[in-house]
């Protein structure tokens, strides 16, 4: 079990940070360090009324009422928009009086600063049993950064057990758009003791957007609703949220192309022995001794990967947005694998 507190860490996307780190790599740089979808839901004009005038209670209602349609909520009255999901972690985090929270990791890292801000005891444990023991339980499911599933009978036999002592399970399904859907637990949230977060802005590609969602029983998301106050979504937000979620073509469409275009990577990794060990289709998952070196020579050429601070041996890769993206990635590479032999046949000497 390793304690954790609510000290501010470093994601994935910060283009600043990539150049700080590699002040001479070819840009732009290729952003491979988020799970980002890289084709974006496609943009349109938005009404001017969108921004002149604040959101209607009613656009809110809309929205909330696809929302209902698209993640398999029971009501409504069971779904809370926000300004995006990070911004409900510690509200969500508030629901109940501080006490042990317990998150499965390794995994997103806010989720326990968030806990330790709202005053919980923080700990990461690497056991899902282990869960049965919280008042606040923590699980991201699929898993970022390897993708882990936790099956959906096993969630409800945990959040049984923690509704019966007051506790709650919290249930971020920030990639369950492309993970299986079977084992979201979006229908079951009227049960009572139950949170799931859904991110617009992955699927979608539209992170800047700023939206999500939290999934409960009524009672739940009326307390959340009430911390928001009027207008918590801006007017864009509501006419990209409305138009996306309602658009099953594009998000069929979308699943398949991601589908292949994640195998593409895989295969590409698995040219020059780079293994990959688990992951969405919006990421992979990779595992080498020397990944440090790999993260080091490609974001040298402009090619940024997610590396994990206390992880030395593992990175994340999201997918390239282009032809040319997936041709300089493979350019790296080779020259990667092929410094690696010099190196190889320059210690057999």
């Amino acid at each position: 079990m390793k304690l954790l507190d609510g000290a501010v860490v470093d994601h994935g996307g910060s283009l600043g940070r990539a150049r700080a780190l590699f002040p001479n790599a070819l840009q732009p740089f290729v952003d491979l360090s988020t799970g980002i979808n890289p084709h974006s839901y496609p943009l349109f004009d938005l009404p001017a009324t969108s921004l002149s005038r604040l959101p209607e209670a009613a656009r809110t209602r809309d929205l909330t009422e696809i929302a209902v349609s698209t993640y398999g909520a029971p009501s409504p009255a069971n779904v809370v928009a926000a300004p995006g999901t990070q911004i409900l972690l510690p509200r969500v985090a508030s629901l109940i009086s501080p006490g042990k929270a317990l998150v499965l990791g390794p995994t997103y890292a806010e989720h326990a600063r968030a806990a330790a801000i709202a005053g919980h005891a923080v700990a990461e444990v690497d056991n899902f049993e282990a869960l049965a023991d919280a008042d606040l339980a923590i699980i991201v499911n699929p898993n970022n950064p390897d993708g882990r599933i936790i099956e959906r009978d096993r969630l409800l036999a945990l959040a049984a057990g923690l509704r019966a002592k007051g506790g709650l399970l919290v249930v971020d399904e920030a990639f369950m758009d492309v993970g299986p859907r079977q084992h979201s637990l979006a229908g079951d949230v009227g049960q009572g003791g139950i949170v799931v977060l859904r991110s617009f802005g992955k699927f979608f590609g539209l992170a800047g957007v700023r939206l999500g969602f939290a999934l409960s029983d009524a009672a739940t998301v009326e307390r959340l609703e009430t911390q928001f106050g009027p207008w918590a979504v801006a007017g864009p937000a509501l006419e990209y949220g409305i138009r996306a979620l309602a658009d099953i073509g594009w998000q069929d469409a979308m699943r398949t192309a991601l589908a292949g275009e994640s195998a593409r990577l895989d295969a590409l990794f698995g040219r020059f022995g780079i293994p990959v060990v688990g992951g969405t289709t919006l990421f992979r998952y990779i595992s080498l001794p020397n990944a440090a070196d790999l993260f080091s020579t490609l974001g040298e050429r402009g090619i940024l990967l997610r590396h994990f601070a206390g992880r030395p041996g593992v990175l994340r890769a999201g997918l390239p947005g282009s032809e040319l993206e997936w041709e300089r990635l493979e350019s790296a590479l080779a020259e990667w694998a092929s410094r690696r032999e010099d190196q190889s046949k320059g210690s057999k000497r």
